[in-house]
């Protein structure tokens, strides 16, 4: 069980700055948040699909993340601060 939560960690941190990477523009997003996106977009696929993750699901998370990073890009300008 640990070693599935380190290796979500791991997958959604990679996620998460490929989908930072896929995003034009900068990005005031940090670590965490970083962290965050890519573990619900791990997850997200991982739900959409209910099996395992192969290839084509995390070429599929690094997409959502990028949706992702672009929401919260576009909520964060428009609360008037930096995420």
């Amino acid at each position: 069980m640990n070693m599935e939560i380190i290796g979500l960690i791991i997958a959604g941190l990679i996620v998460g700055l490929l989908g930072r990477l896929l995003h034009p523009g900068s990005d005031q997003i940090g670590l965490l948040a970083t962290l965050g996106i890519g573990v619900g977009a791990v997850l997200i696929v991982g739900l959409l699909l209910s099996g395992p993750l192969g290839f084509f699901a995390y070429v599929l998370a690094v997409v959502v993340a990028a949706v992702l990073v672009a929401l919260w890009s576009r909520m964060s300008a428009r609360s008037g601060h930096l995420a």
